[in-house]
This record gives structure tokens, sequence and C-alpha cells, in this order.
């Protein structure tokens, strides 16, 4: 199976990280939609306490609108998932869905967006530390 994600280890924490994502995200043309702190979901919904992680939905309205004009249907894997994590070392790590694999598997003829989208995420996740 192809690998899905584009990943980052860093040497930040977790806090250090999530703080820093937006403005990274919005200097490549991305807004955060959304962000789900899914280490307090979890603590409420099952008391686990165990996963330090955050989801945010990142979405570049012009390559969205590019994306949706193609294939209204590809709007089910929109907006691009970020996610934070803590690792087992105490330090972040970062996950971002690549659209090469998952956006444009699913019709062709958007994989010139979806190579520019996963081009734009891997700078934001080149940029962290």
């Amino acid at each position: 199976m192809p690998d899905f994600t584009l990943k980052r280890p860093t040497r930040q924490t977790y806090e250090e990280v999530l703080a820093r994502i937006p403005d990274l995200l919005k200097a490549e043309g991305f807004g955060v939609l959304t962000q789900i702190d899914v280490k307090e979901t979890m603590k409420q919904k099952i008391g686990a306490e165990d996963l330090v992680l955050a989801e945010l939905g990142a979405c570049n309205p012009q390559l969205a609108h590019k994306v949706l004009s193609a294939d209204l249907e590809v709007g089910t894997m929109l907006p691009c998932n970020v996610v934070v994590y803590e690792g087992d070392d105490g330090k972040a790590v970062v996950l971002a869905i690549d659209p090469t694999q998952a956006i444009a598997a699913a019709n062709p003829a958007i994989r010139p967006v979806a190579a520019e989208v996963k081009e734009r995420l891997g700078r934001v996740l080149s940029r962290i530390e």
C-alpha cells in the first residue's frame, strides 16, 4: 500500500509545533478551517489520557476550488488534514495528507493540483525544526 502521508519528526514539543503550524500553513496559502483537540475529546468521551494529538483541517481556497470544479466528490477528502502528535520521545511529529496518493488517486485529472498541494505541504513540514 502506498504511503499516504508526509511525515516530519521534530525537535520541538507538541505545544510549540501546534502554536507555530497555523502560521507556516498560512505562508503557503492555507488557512486552518478546523482544529480538533483529539487529546481532550478522547479524555471527555472515553476517559483516555494517553493520546496527545491534534488534527487541523487546512485549506488553500484557490486550489480547493480547482479540485472541486473538476470533481465535487473529492470534497469528501477536503480539507487537507495535518496532524500533530507527541512522539514517544516527548517531541512533536507532524503528518500531512499526501494528496498525490489520496486525492489524485480518485481522479487523475486533478493530479497537477494534488502535486502542487503536496509541494506546499512539504515546504510547511520542512520549516519545522
